[in-house]
């Protein structure tokens, strides 16, 4: 939500889950999950630009033809390099 709706690069997301999840996950996990998310995320979208109009549900639409503009051919090599470049 907050990486698609609000813009929320790959270390905001990583310090604003360390907050919320400090007590329940190390940063190494939530670093895995924030990897596995875009991964899976991104090599989706080409499904999303050839389906039609899809229902909006509160503020975010990942509908190609409301809110959501990335290219089918996106790669998560961009977010995941961000995430790992601290370690």
């Amino acid at each position: 939500f907050y990486a698609i709706r609000w813009g929320y690069s790959p270390e905001k997301l990583r310090y604003v889950a360390g907050k919320t999840f400090s007590d329940s996950y190390s940063a190494h996990e939530l670093d895995k999950w924030l990897e596995v998310f875009f991964k899976r995320f991104l090599s989706q979208q080409y499904k999303r630009s050839c389906s039609p109009d899809g229902v909006k549900v509160g503020t975010v639409s990942l509908s190609p033809r409301g809110d959501w503009r990335a290219p089918s051919d996106a790669s998560d090599s961009v977010w995941t390099s961000r995430l790992n470049a601290d370690d």
